[in-house]
């Protein structure tokens, strides 16, 4: 049996202990896993040398892993604006979601709740800016699509978590699956560059496009560039 109460430290975690001036961003997890005591298992085992700051169960209720002040393995290799690896200057938080592997469920309204919870009393706390809170995807989107397009950035806006383009659906869905020229989508490309997005390897063109639209554009995720998705990212380098 897991206890009821919101500690849990996990033992992965460097020992420098930083400043609250050096936390900057929220990055956002699901587990991938079926089990949700296999999660917190995994995240808690030494020799899995993965963690997290936060962990919310299905439930809604929240354990705490490693404190903040601590830097929890949870990001690995990762890219931001001009930041490399970011897990020296963020917090953690995984929700348990079974993922794509098994048949990517809905996050839980419980969950959900107590994430916009959190989200606001750390933003607040360290005084992260809403753009900062980013998904595992958006920092290391060649190796990893959580929390994925079930995940509701949209709401989370409207609570000034994170982001959102705000266009209107009506107008976007004209721009759907419209061509566009190669130099529009170089546009793309740079705008994206501009907003926070780095080049993760060769050939990874297609993988960056997939995590802008498992973002920006979760109806359709295609990994192509089409008018509506320009549309968006221009309106994104312009916030």
């Amino acid at each position: 049996m897991l206890p009821n109460n919101t500690t849990f430290y996990s033992p992965n975690f460097s020992t420098y202990k930083r400043t609250q001036k050096n936390i900057k961003y929220l990055i956002l997890h699901y587990t991938g896993m079926k089990i949700e005591s296999q999660a917190i298992n995994r995240l808690t085992d030494c020799n899995s040398k993965v963690s997290c700051h936060y962990f919310i169960k299905k439930n809604g209720k929240i354990i705490l892993m490693v404190p903040d002040e601590y830097i929890a393995w949870h990001a690995g290799k990762s890219k931001w604006k001009k930041i490399n690896s970011l897990n020296k200057c963020s917090i953690g938080i995984e929700i348990h979601n079974g993922g794509h592997k098994y048949n990517y469920p809905n996050f839980k309204k419980k969950q959900i709740l107590s994430l916009i919870k959190l989200c606001k009393n750390l933003k607040k706390k360290y005084k992260i800016k809403k753009q900062n809170i980013l998904g595992h995807s958006d920092i290391s989107y060649n190796r990893k699509n959580d929390p994925g397009e079930k995940f509701p950035w949209e709401l989370l806006s409207k609570h000034q978590i994170s982001i959102w383009h705000n266009l209107k659906t009506s107008k976007l869905l004209k721009m759907r699956k419209k061509n566009i020229s190669k130099f529009e989508k170089n546009q793309f490309f740079n705008y994206l560059d501009k907003f926070g997005y780095k080049k993760q390897g060769k050939n990874s063109n297609k993988l960056l496009v997939i995590a802008f639209q498992r973002r920006f554009r979760n109806q359709l995720i295609n990994g192509i560039i089409d008018l509506e998705c320009l549309t968006i990212s221009k309106k994104l380098h312009n916030m």
